[in-house]
């Protein structure tokens, strides 16, 4: 999702994922790429940001294919569970790659 870099530019930076690269995003990228699955309660916690910020980056994320939202109860309670695709999976790797490269740590 990283956008082209100008025609002459070589810096790795360049091809940093633009959706990954939000610090909220990236951290329930990292969350997710930890487990296989979890849920919104347990997300919120981890990364300690509130539901509606939560919901909105989820979005972009599910959005970008990145990220699958299943819904379903708990005894009588709603939960969403979340956990990354193969897609995602995959991005959230380049993304880690590109960030090595950086720091200058193939």
């Amino acid at each position: 999702m990283s956008a082209k870099p100008p025609e002459g530019h070589t810096h790795p930076r360049f091809d940093l994922d633009d959706v990954i690269h939000a610090p909220v995003r990236l951290s329930i990228m990292a969350a997710l790429a930890a487990a296989d699955e979890a849920d919104f309660r347990f997300l919120k916690e981890t990364i300690e940001v509130s539901d509606s910020l939560l919901s909105k980056h989820l979005l972009a994320l599910e959005e970008a294919g990145y990220v699958n939202a299943t819904k379903g109860y708990e005894g009588k309670r709603p939960r969403t569970w979340l956990s990354l695709t193969d897609q995602g999976r995959a991005a959230f790797t380049n993304y880690m790659d590109v960030l090595r490269r950086i720091i200058g740590n193939p």
